[in-house]
């Protein structure tokens, strides 16, 4: 019998892929771990790997699809795309396997292909259809003693939400192509300690199991998910509790990192320019709320003067028709010096412009002040706070996905069309849009 897969633990992957080793150079051997006598290795080769289908009783089914995510690669002509791992709040947004100069459709192939087959399986309408689901196991390439191959982390099982088409950047010639993307639910594991056990995938790789039979080993959430489908994510979703308040330290770019090189470089471009940083911040704040599911549009600028205390207006969608509604975003822009803290009474200022309804969004080159988090935590200000690293993060991702990794270019793209957009209406004439 194999072991468990256990979330936030490295594992060594071995170019020889020794099975009899339980650790390797010091790590969880990968390749033990997932060890099934008389069956294939499971393999983390490409972005998707899926294991292939069974003929178990009841239809073929596929035992797991394993997604690996290697952020060493994002921005590169072969991975010009930057998978999104939020794993305390349960949500992966992977992009397929679909690249520039491919003359193959976008769906057909062998990574897109295998995810759109399993996305479908997580749409089905029945438990009995949704017992045959394909889990996903997904792992991350983290860097350890300096090499950034041969260690993965893995990050939970997944659920496939939704998928969309879309248009990317990439390519020596810098070309357009379409692709697919993912958002993935990541189900909670509490139950199991935050394991996932292999004898559950082994049990879907044999032929003789029903599908019922291997349920019995899976975990509890999924198999709440199987029973009432995906109507059940918002509350089988995989949530870390964590304290609210971050050490300015971590706040902060590190010294000689490529981000602290790009803050200095927006601090430069921006500073004593505050209707061109508040273009900047409009943008990136609306980057932050899209990474996070939600439907966002982005409103205007406010006037140099008589703003009231906001900077920026936008509207967050949420639902649709008669079950949907709108709330006003209401930002802040703040281009300071790097080693600046934003301060309780700077936060509260656009917080005492929020309506019943509406939330704030700070965004700022510098760190907030531990005071501050705190304040806002127990008096739970409806407010997204942004900090200059990630600002930076932020605008690099933009950078990769849409100007070749050209920072210069995307903040030039940003405030091209600023102008347009300045206004003095009121927040909530956003919602009549």
């Amino acid at each position: 019998m194999g072991g468990r897969l256990r979330v936030g633990q490295v594992y060594r992957y071995a170019s020889g892929k020794d099975q009899a080793a339980p650790q390797v150079d010091g790590f969880p051997n990968f390749h033990h771990v997932t060890h099934s006598p008389g069956l294939k290795r499971a393999l983390l080769e490409r972005g998707i790997n899926g294991m292939a289908k069974v003929s178990a009783p009841g239809g073929a089914r596929r035992p797991a699809i394993f997604i690996r995510s290697s952020p060493w690669k994002a921005g590169t002509e072969q991975t010009p795309w930057h998978d999104v791992f939020d794993m305390d709040n349960g949500h992966v947004r992977y992009f397929g396997d679909h690249k520039a100069g491919l003359s193959a459709a976008p769906g057909t192939t062998t990574g897109n292909a295998t995810l759109l087959d399993a996305f479908d399986g997580h749409q089905c309408h029945t438990p009995e259809d949704r017992a045959k689901a394909t889990p996903l196991l997904l792992f991350r390439s983290v860097s350890r003693n300096g090499q950034p191959k041969g260690h993965v982390e893995f990050c939970g099982l997944g659920v496939i939400e939704r998928t969309e088409r879309l248009v990317q950047w990439g390519g020596r010639e810098h070309t357009t192509f379409v692709n697919y993307v993912y958002d993935i639910a990541l189900i909670d594991l509490t139950a199991e300690d935050e394991e996932v056990a292999w004898e559950w995938i082994e049990a879907r790789r044999n032929e003789a199991v029903a599908d019922s039979a291997a349920l019995d080993l899976a975990p509890k959430a999924w198999c709440e998910w199987v029973k009432n489908g995906n109507s059940a994510l918002p509350r089988l979703r995989r949530r870390v509790a964590r304290a609210k308040v971050t050490k300015v330290r971590d706040q902060r770019p590190q010294p000689g990192s490529p981000e602290l090189a790009d803050l200095e470089l927006v601090y430069r471009h921006f500073d004593g320019r505050k209707h061109d940083f508040e273009a900047l911040a409009s943008a990136v704040a609306a980057r932050v709320l899209r990474g996070s599911g939600h439907s966002y549009v982005e409103g205007w600028l406010t006037r140099r003067s008589g703003d009231g205390g906001a900077d920026f207006v936008g509207r967050i969608d949420l639902g649709s028709g008669l079950a949907g509604t709108s709330l006003v975003v209401l930002g802040q822009a703040k281009c300071v010096k790097l080693d600046n803290l934003v301060s309780a009474e700077q936060i509260a200022r656009i917080v005492a412009r929020l309506r019943r309804g509406w939330i704030g969004v700070y965004v700022t080159t510098g760190a907030y002040s531990e005071p501050a988090q705190t304040e806002m935590v127990e008096d739970q200000y409806p407010i997204v706070l942004i900090n200059g690293l990630d600002l930076v993060r932020e605008l690099r991702g933009m950078a990769r996905d849409d100007h070749g990794g050209n920072l210069t270019a995307c903040i030039e793209h940003i405030l091209a069309g600023q102008e347009t957009v300045i206004t003095n209406r009121r927040p909530e004439e956003i919602l009549l849009e």
